[in-house]
């Protein structure tokens, strides 16, 4: 019986993609994965998203708008956030989250998005898709004061690249971890140690395609038959079984997405 795979990021609505989704769906499907979700960074791209989630069966979709790209926002943006989240093909918001790597979004407007998806996402009772780019300290800062006000914080820090205080800290907090193409990478062996550290429990792979495609595919188009690679070194690094972690990164999916 082939392995069962979800992959919890990954951005289809990409204009790579457009001559050629349906053999992309299709090499996802051979390669044992069961749905895919297709992660919103903008408003614009939120409708995109949900479109494609409702056009093919493996999709679901994410809405809502990423912090480097809150300042861009138009005054109505959050509102037609909003007006989306409630669709049958929405399964959580985001991406949503910090950023200090770029500096396209002041950073008070950058948290009070965060804390807009935070507060819907309790609302309607949504998953939440985190991006943190050299912002640990904050993100751990806000999720730690909604922890404390509301109880465990249904989210995934995705494609995670911090260090293990930051991933205990979060999986404290209820928060899956999601490791992406570049822990297959020679010169993230500091990252696979972070792996090492985490409970099965709250494991999630991605691709987050088109980047970050994991080797041996490094440089090329990412998709999400590719996740099979990344979950391949999360095995090696765990010292667990291939179907050990296709069996847990799936039951975790599916608890926190409601798949």
């Amino acid at each position: 019986m082939p392995l069962e795979w979800i992959d919890t990021h990954a951005h289809l609505d990409d204009e790579r993609f457009q001559g050629d989704l349906p053999t992309v769906l299709a090499r996802a499907a051979e390669a044992g994965l069961t749905r895919i979700v297709v992660v919103a960074t903008t408003a614009l791209d939120s409708p995109p998203c949900v479109e494609l989630a409702r056009t093919h069966a493996i999709l679901r979709a994410t809405v809502g708008i990423q912090p480097n790209h809150v300042a861009e926002a138009t005054p109505t943006a959050w509102d037609e956030v909003v007006a989306l989240a409630n669709r049958p093909e929405v399964v959580a918001l985001g991406e949503t989250g910090l950023d200090r790597y770029w500096d396209h979004t002041p950073f008070p407007q950058q948290e009070d998005y965060f804390a807009r998806h935070l507060e819907l996402a309790r609302k309607l009772q949504l998953a939440v898709v985190i991006h943190c780019r050299e912002a640990e300290a904050d993100t751990v800062r806000m999720l730690r004061a909604d922890f404390e006000q509301h109880g465990p914080v249904r989210a995934v820090m995705h494609s995670f690249t911090g260090d293990l205080a930051t991933a205990q800290a979060c999986v404290e907090m209820g928060l899956y971890i999601s490791f992406a193409g570049m822990l297959t990478y020679k010169n993230a062996q500091a990252l696979r140690d972070v792996a090492a550290r985490m409970p099965l429990e709250r494991l999630l792979v991605e691709t987050d395609c088109p980047y970050l495609a994991p080797v041996p595919h490094r440089g090329k188009r990412n998709e999400p038959a590719h996740v099979v690679h990344t979950a391949g070194v999360l095995a090696e690094t765990l010292g667990v079984p291939l179907s050990v972690i296709a069996e847990h990164t799936t039951r975790n999916a599916r608890a926190l997405f409601g798949l």
